[in-house]
Formats: structure tokens, C-alpha cells, sequence
């Protein structure tokens, strides 16, 4: 009986590791390709107008940044949790829970104005999103339960809450019925960078500090060799003296804290106001940026930009195209694909297993089947 098994390699090629992304990428472009094909339009023009026009104007790039910054800040903190070996999947639910407590200030206190308005909404935005975090770590910890399913499943947790309070205690007497909050006041909304030239906010700048932060602890700290070292070897951390529940702790804190921190920004900036739906997936598709950034804070940026990319090309090819707009997530879901499918060849070769008898056991069954013969 023939079967697939994967062989872990001695040494992996630094070269192919440093291509990966690249090769994932121009893998995505061909599946695409096909894709267009398949969809009766030309792939070079589909092309062109999914990763040309939307950033062929200024205006557009300020859009991409928009797009890019959510993305940028969920993945750096992702990428601490996957170096120390946690499966935060549930960063989704902490955009959203950070979204909310930031919005508490503007909602429920619409006349408190000052320059304190916004900070404060930004800092309970992070401290909603690391609470949030905090269950599942907290789970993990005191109950060894997976923090795959129990951070993912309170993504849809936070959905729910979110449009319960849209819906319900937080609408907007004056909204005609809408399911969204008041809009923030003036104190409440994230600066613009250049008012003039685009809608860019202060949110982008927040992404680049914090890749730049993560880069700095992940690279100069102590505490990023730790969390390298309890990711790739815990019993050397524990020999070590490194707290792998104070691990846990700390990742979940920190990657919720900048999901919050997303969220917050996305709402004081781009849209203004709480409603049923704040996010197109970001949590989700950060965990692409992630891994295509290499887990590398600076390559998160460049990817962050491309996926974001990915998001401005689907509406550019559904208005042009008549192609729905959920192409988009069909690239990203190919990308995922081809950048893990990269990856597990990278570290480990396919090896196919039972393709011929040796000649023992051949001669073993030779000899025993006359005697089946008998005993039937």
C-alpha cells in the first residue's frame, strides 16, 4: 500500500526560506491567472486593474494605508504568539472587543471633550483587547484547553455582542432606526495625516511604531529570546528558568493589546462610529500577513501592504469586472496556501512509502498463499 510521508530535513536551505514568500506570491499570480481564466475575463487586464489602479492616484495610497494598518498592527503582535508556539486565532474577537471599549467614551459620554478624549479611547481600546486575550489564555493555563478553538469561537462571541449593542442599548435615538451608535465627535476621531491629499489616518503610524517596537524586543530583548526559545524548545526554556504560563500571559496580552489598538483606530478613523460589521476580516487575514512577513515585524509591513492590496483590487475588479468582490478572499486564500505549502517543503521532504515489497515479504506472501487457498 502506497502512502505519503513527510521526512523532516537535516539542514533547511537559507535560500529557499528567504524565496518562500516570493515563490508563494508568484504561485498565487498563476492560480489567479487561472482563476480569471476560468471567470471568462483576461487575466492580464484583471491584473492590471486588481494590482495597478488602486494605487495609480495618491488619494488611493492613502486608502492602501487605511487598509494596511489594521493588518500590520493584529500580525506583529500575532507574530510573537506563533515564535512562542501559541495559536492565537482569535485576534478577530479582539479588534472587535477593543473597538467596543474604546467606543464606551464617545458613546456614553458624548460631552466629554478635550485633548484627553483620544487617548483614553486608544488605551481602553488596547486594555479590551488584551482582556479578551486574556480568556483564552487563561484557559490554556488553567485547563489545557486549546487556544486554537477557544480563541477562534469567541471571535463569534464578539460579533454577536457587538451587534447586540448596536442594536440595542447603544443606537442612536436619532439614527432612524439604524443599527449603528452617534458619530464621535471632533475629539474622538483620529487625525488625518494629510487632509489635503488623502483619508490616511494616525492608525498607519501606529502600525509602524509598533513593527518597529516588536522588531526592537523580538531582536535586542531579553524577553524575545525567551519567547524564541520556549517556541522552539520549552523544556530548554523551563531548564532556563523560563515560565511557559507566563508565556502564554504575555503573548495573549500583548497580541490582543495591538488587535485592540486596531480596532480603536479603525473606528475613531476610518468609520466614525460603531456598527453591526467594523472589520472585512482583519484578524483573519493578519494571520496571512503573519506568515508572509516570515514572522519578521519588517516584512509584516511589506506584506501588510499586499494584502491590503488584495482588499482595494477586490472592490477595483467587482465596479470594472462584474467579478464579485469575494475574489479577494480567494487570494488571500490561496496566498495562506501556497505560503504554508512553501513552508512545510522548506523544512520537511516528501517521501512515499510502501511503493514495493521487499523481497522477504515477498516471498512470506508467496508461501502463504497456498496455505489460504487450503483453508478456504
Amino acid at each position: 500500500m502506497m502512502r505519503l510521508e513527510l521526512v523532516k530535513r537535516p539542514q533547511r536551505s537559507a535560500l529557499f526560506s528567504a524565496l518562500s514568500p516570493f515563490i508563494a506570491f508568484a504561485l498565487t499570480i498563476i492560480a489567479g491567472a487561472v482563476l480569471f481564466a476560468l471567470l471568462g475575463v483576461n487575466p492580464l487586464t484583471a491584473f492590471r486593474i486588481y494590482f495597478v489602479e488602486p494605487v495609480s492616484q495618491v488619494w488611493q495610497l492613502h486608502e492602501l494605508a487605511i487598509k494596511a494598518a489594521p493588518l500590520i498592527l493584529i500580525a506583529v503582535g500575532l507574530s510573537v504568539c506563533y515564535k512562542a508556539n501559541i495559536w492565537n486565532i482569535g485576534a478577530e474577537g479582539q479588534f472587535i472587543f477593543g473597538a467596543i471599549f474604546g467606543s464606551a467614551i464617545p458613546v456614553l459620554f458624548p460631552q466629554f471633550e478635550g485633548p484627553l478624549v483620544l487617548p483614553l479611547m486608544l488605551l481602553l481600546g488596547m486594555v479590551g483587547g488584551a482582556a479578551y486575550a486574556a480568556i483564552p489564555a487563561f484557559l490554556k493555563t488553567r485547563f489545557n484547553t486549546n487556544e486554537i478553538l477557544t480563541s477562534l469561537m469567541l471571535v463569534y462571541v464578539a460579533q454577536l455582542f457587538l451587534d447586540w449593542l448596536v442594536r440595542g442599548p447603544w443606537r442612536d435615538p436619532q439614527g432612524h432606526g439604524f443599527p449603528q451608535t452617534i458619530q464621535f465627535g471632533d475629539s474622538a476621531v483620529l487625525p488625518e495625516l494629510m487632509p489635503d491629499a488623502g483619508r490616511a489616518n494616525w492608525g498607519f503610524v501606529f502600525a509602524l511604531v509598533a513593527a518597529l517596537l516588536i522588531w526592537i524586543l523580538m531582536g535586542r530583548m531579553l524577553k524575545g529570546f525567551e519567547v524564541r526559545v520556549l517556541g522552539s524548545s520549552p523544556r530548554a526554556g523551563r531548564f532556563a528558568g523560563f515560565g511557559l504560563s507566563r508565556m502564554v500571559f504575555f503573548a495573549f496580552l500583548l497580541s490582543g493589546a495591538l488587535a485592540g489598538l486596531a480596532g480603536i483606530s479603525e473606528v475613531s478613523g476610518a468609520i466614525g462610529q460603531l456598527q453591526p460589521v467594523i472589520s472585512p476580516g482583519y484578524g483573519f487575514t493578519a494571520i496571512i500577513v503573519a506568515f508572509l512577513g516570515r514572522l519578521n515585524p519588517l516584512g509584516i509591513i511589506a506584506a501588510g501592504l499586499v494584502l491590503a492590496l488584495t482588499y482595494l483590487g477586490g472592490e477595483a475588479v467587482q465596479s470594472a469586472l462584474g467579478i464579485s468582490d469575494k475574489v479577494a478572499r480567494v487570494f488571500q486564500g490561496m496566498l495562506l496556501f501556497f505560503v504554508l505549502g512553501c513552508d512545510t517543503l522548506i523544512h520537511y521532504r516528501i517521501r512515499l512509502i510502501g511503493l514495493a515489497l521487499t523481497k522477504q515479504e515477498g516471498a512470506a506472501k508467496l508461501d502463504a498463499a497456498p496455505k489460504l487457498k487450503e483453508a478456504r
